[in-house]
């Protein structure tokens, strides 16, 4: 297997995608619709065809087109699109594909288990309206319906399989909320978390997902789903000091709970990768197929040293963590 699709591929995730399987002798094409700035435009191993991934006829045109063997979905935020990219896949007559991998999320578990462990732990229902509706409070419930339609294509024969990254981290990303911290680690010398610290929101490098996405794609198993997450868990007080010791700051964090919180106006729920519920999945199907994760330590660095552009600041105000602060005597 050497030729690849990535439906996106120019942003984030699917961006270091494209590097990962540059670096393991794919030829690879990808079909967007062309709104973003196309990172690869000059290298001669990366094609670029302009389609709109709503359509299924452009998806299989783009796959016979690129001959691809292997499809990876990076932009499928509704079940119905899963349904689509499957079905016209599936329906090529010049050539199998050999597999078709979905990037779903670890918000497709509906229940607080400790570790969440695909095939165990339920998903989120999705009725027919949510599986259309645009909001947050539907991604989760979106997501596993798009692991139900992966499924179910995988009984009709189609080599469909699904990746479920918990949040994301890294160099391009977009989101900030990685960055977050470390903004707050370079620029303050007093850091306020919510809560006693300890509270733990497994996340994972960009790097182990491009990598989890081509393992799932060379060695999965058609119907399957692939939970990945870093190796080691750290809690959000022990990210922010690998932060802090990475950039050799000297920091002091300051705890904060609900009640002092809102002196500030402040909700711990603002917080990046704050979660009052634990929220760790289990990695051991993936590492079964040889997945082989960065560490944490050097996944850490990378996101620190590479480029960052994020769209906005997702967590509170400095001017409200400062009242928090002054609040507390500090």
């Amino acid at each position: 297997m050497d030729r690849a699709l990535i439906i996106g591929g120019t942003r984030f995730i699917g961006r270091h995608l494209v590097e990962e399987l540059l670096d393991n002798g794919y030829e690879v094409t990808l079909l967007n619709r062309g709104k973003h700035a196309n990172p690869f435009e000059d290298h001669s191993d990366v094609n670029h065809i302009t389609g709109d991934r709503q359509s299924g006829a452009a998806i299989a045109e783009a796959a016979v087109e690129s001959e691809a063997q292997a499809v990876f979905d990076m932009v499928a935020y509704y079940p119905g699109e899963v349904e689509q990219a499957t079905r016209w896949l599936d329906d090529i007559e010049s050539h199998a594909i050999e597999s078709y991998v979905y990037i779903s999320s670890g918000d497709a578990y509906g229940v607080d288990e400790i570790p969440k462990r695909e095939g165990e732990t339920p998903m989120e229902p999705c009725s027919d309206e949510q599986a259309v509706d645009d909001s947050p409070e539907t991604y989760g419930p979106r997501k596993a319906e798009g692991d139900r339609r992966v499924f179910e294509a995988a009984t009709h024969g189609f080599p469909a399989m699904s990746v479920r990254p918990t949040i994301v981290y890294g160099s391009h990303d977009y989101t900030g909320r990685f960055e977050y911290w470390v903004d707050r680690v370079r620029n303050h010398d007093q850091i306020l978390v919510p809560g006693d610290g300890t509270n733990i929101h497994h996340i994972v490098a960009v790097e182990n997902v491009v990598r989890a996405l081509r393992t799932v794609a060379e060695a999965g198993e058609a119907g399957e789903v692939y939970n990945v997450g870093d190796r080691r868990i750290c809690t959000l007080g022990e990210t922010i000091e690998t932060i802090a010791s990475i950039l050799d700051e000297d920091v002091e964090i300051v705890t904060a709970s609900e009640r002092e919180l809102d002196t500030g106006g402040i909700d711990s729920t603002e917080f990046p990768l704050y979660n009052p519920d634990p929220h760790i999945l289990s990695t051991e199907k993936l590492s079964a197929l040889g997945w082989e994760p960065l560490s944490p330590r050097r996944a850490f660095e990378n996101a620190i040293e590479g480029p960052v552009d994020p769209e906005r600041d997702p967590g509170p105000e400095r001017e409200a963590e400062t009242a928090v602060l002054e609040e507390l005597g500090l």
